[in-house]
């Protein structure tokens, strides 16, 4: 769903890049750029359902990590700190956002890989559903399942970025799949809330 998660030697070379931005070596940041992007756009698209958004919440998590570079600590990792920054740009955009969020029919979906055409419309469909109903979540249970299950953080990744423990991610996480169910439910009935 997502790409694998990040081995320790690529941590080690993310935060090496990132503490050397720190000190000024500017460049380095297109570097840690070219490696987060897409990770950072395909989350941040179906969080806010809106391409051009994304982008731009891309930018600016990058904005945001020359402009917080001092808060970098040596013995920080990479991967926490800048999805916490991805975190309070997305709330920064969510500030006078509607709670449902309708969705983009030109968001792109995982290419259906059904051999038959009826299948691939029954997928179709029910993609939509799936898209639809992550949209009536509200937003902070939308951004949970999408850390967990499209981002694959791990549950202690995202525990740090909550403040919580992994037992409370995992308590979370679980009542934001039971909304995403109910709100599926409805999707499948008809759309009618």
């Amino acid at each position: 769903m997502g790409r694998p998660p990040v081995s320790e030697r690529e941590a080690a070379d993310d935060r090496e890049r990132m503490l050397r931005v720190r000190e000024g070596d500017l460049a380095r940041l297109g570097e840690l750029y070219d490696r987060h992007s897409k990770r950072l756009y395909n989350y941040f698209l179906r969080l806010v359902r809106d391409r051009a958004a994304a982008e731009d919440l891309v930018q600016e998590v990058f904005v945001r990590m020359l402009k917080y570079r001092h808060t970098f600590r040596d013995d920080a990792e990479l991967a926490p700190w800048m999805w916490t920054l991805a975190r309070h740009a997305a709330t920064d955009a969510w500030r006078g956002r509607p709670r449902e969020v309708a969705a983009d029919e030109a968001t792109p979906e995982p290419a259906a890989a059904e051999p038959h055409p009826l299948a691939r419309l029954e997928r179709e469909q029910e993609i939509e559903r799936l898209s639809a109903a992550l949209g009536r979540i509200p937003p902070e249970k939308r951004e949970l399942l999408l850390l967990a299950r499209f981002s694959e953080l791990p549950y202690a990744e995202i525990g740090e970025l909550l403040g919580v423990t992994v037992g409370a991610v995992k308590v979370r996480v679980h009542r934001a799949l039971q909304d995403l169910r109910s709100a599926y439910q409805v999707e499948c009935a008809g759309g009618a809330s």
